[in-house]
């Protein structure tokens, strides 16, 4: 998603007045970037508590070093997902497991529905699992965080071409094992 030049200098300002040590500033930064960052990860994992957790841990990094954010090597929010990245990859390290989930939350309704939501959820999972992991990174990115092709392109160092390819194929293959 493209910033207007309106949010733009927004955002410029409250990353300046968070490197002065500003906690409102940095809190309206995280009040803005919580849920995408906590979207993604919850993706990743598929547990509630851990995503949080690990969300978590990406604003605390973010904190630590709002300093070294320079705002023309990339925008904040590739900045905050690059630092999301990196955390889910130090964890799936420290467990010893692989990048393995892709969680879409179940509606609650008709019994009946939700079964068969479950079930198409499952079965969409499992395709995503299968799937490399750069192709399933540019897929959690674009769905859990909600991201556009420019933002993935410039949080995981790659040109939109690249992602755009990632997603095409990514998509197909989920299409092909799923079946619909």
């Amino acid at each position: 998603m493209i910033q207007s030049l309106e949010a733009t200098i927004r955002l410029e300002g409250l990353i300046s007045r968070a490197k002065k040590g500003e906690r409102d500033a940095f809190a309206s930064l995280y009040h803005e970037y919580f849920k995408p960052v906590y979207r993604y990860i919850y993706m990743r994992v598929g547990e509630i508590e851990q995503a949080e957790n690990l969300a978590q841990e990406v604003f605390l990094e973010a904190l630590d070093n709002i300093d070294s954010f320079r705002y023309q090597e990339a925008p904040f929010g590739s900045w905050i997902f690059r630092i999301a990245h990196n955390q889910l990859v130090d964890h799936y390290r420290r467990s010893k497991k692989g990048f393995t989930r892709l969680v879409e939350p179940v509606s609650s309704g008709d019994h009946a529905g939700t079964v068969e939501q479950e079930m198409e959820s499952q079965a969409m999972k499992k395709a995503i699992e299968m799937l490399p992991p750069r192709q399933r990174e540019v897929i959690s990115l674009r769905l859990g965080a909600d991201m556009s092709i420019e933002a993935i392109a410039k949080a995981i160092g790659a040109t939109k071409g690249t992602v755009e390819k990632l997603q095409y194929e990514a998509l197909a293959e989920v299409k092909r094992l799923v079946g619909n």
